[in-house]
């Protein structure tokens, strides 16, 4: 199930790649979410062997559900339009939902590729959890590109599509505590598409926001002492995550804020001496802290703003 929206540039190789597998799909389902390109033009050599849905633009958790209502297989499997499968990934899904009947999520590792190079793996930077999944799944999110039952997806809402961001982790949390479970294949067999754009601070703080967010939204679940008090330590580190990198933004923008954020991060509950002292004289003295900051970056390539692991 491929969801797509102005792709036009990447979805031929993906649909290919999903059409090219050793062991073929029983069907794929391409939802274009309301593209203006030329996505359908590129998608003419493929038209006798998919099925092509389109609805007006509502986002990709909108785009993905549609698909698994219309949807006929036992699981749906999730490919985003910029990335491709290797050819034995839904070979090796299949054995291991005939293996394991049990598992609702099924997932393989994955290469990180930018501009067409691997970087390294998922597995490498988010190491699956075997045992604790309804504690760990609070901490990060070990879930990625899944094939999910299609029925339990349906059934238990599927993406929360008022989410822009992080709906597919706040999907994964809802399914693990009403009893799915998920399961995975040590071996990498999706490539995924890390673009340029992920790199900007702007999208990197709305993913820190989003990452609040799906856990402010998991606190409403039913949970045990155990697992609410994981998951509170989790929002509370994520909190202080999301003040010192709109507090480092707005000192490198010189944003008329920049103080005030920086008082802020000195007040936080639970943040660390070193970080407070630094947000204290960031606070008397913005723009050598904006100076500081900057010449980090420009020794080792990036500043304190941690560019989001994908997910």
């Amino acid at each position: 199930m491929i969801a797509t929206y102005q792709a036009a540039a990447s979805i031929a190789e993906c649909v290919a790649s999903a059409l090219g597998q050793t062991a073929p799909a029983h069907e794929v389902l391409v939802v274009d979410d309301g593209s203006t390109d030329e996505t359908l033009d590129r998608l003419a050599p493929f038209r006798d062997r998919i099925l092509y849905l389109h609805q007006d633009n509502r986002g990709a958790a909108a785009a993905t559900n549609l698909g698994a209502r219309r949807a006929t297989g036992d699981f749906v499997s999730i490919l985003d339009a910029d990335d491709v499968y290797e050819p034995q990934r839904l070979e090796a899904l299949t054995e291991l939902a005939v293996r394991r009947p049990d598992v609702d999520i099924l997932m393989t590792d994955a290469y990180l590729d930018v501009e067409g190079e691997p970087v390294g793996q998922f597995f490498e930077r988010t190491r699956f959890e075997v045992d604790r999944q309804q504690l760990a799944i609070f901490e990060r999110c070990f879930v990625a590109w899944p094939a999910v039952r299609r029925t339990s997806f349906v059934e238990l809402g599927g993406f929360d599509e008022s989410l822009r961001i992080g709906y597919d982790w706040e999907c994964w949390i809802r399914m693990l505590h009403a009893g799915c479970r998920a399961g995975a294949i040590d071996e990498p067999l999706l490539r995924y598409r890390i673009a340029g754009q992920q790199s900007l601070t702007d999208d990197r703080i709305a993913a820190l926001r989003s990452r609040v967010r799906v856990l402010e939204i998991a606190s409403r679940l039913d949970l045990c002492e155990q697992e609410r008090g994981e998951l509170e330590l989790y929002l509370r580190r994520r909190r202080r995550r999301v003040l010192l990198a709109e507090s480092e933004h707005a000192l490198r923008a010189n944003h008329h804020g920049a103080r005030r954020r920086s008082v802020a991060v000195a007040l936080a509950s639970g943040m660390p001496l070193a970080i407070r002292l630094r947000a204290l004289a960031a606070a008397l003295a913005p723009r050598t802290a904006a100076r500081r900051l900057a010449a980090l970056e420009a020794r080792t390539g990036h500043s304190r703003i941690k560019r989001s692991i994908p997910r």
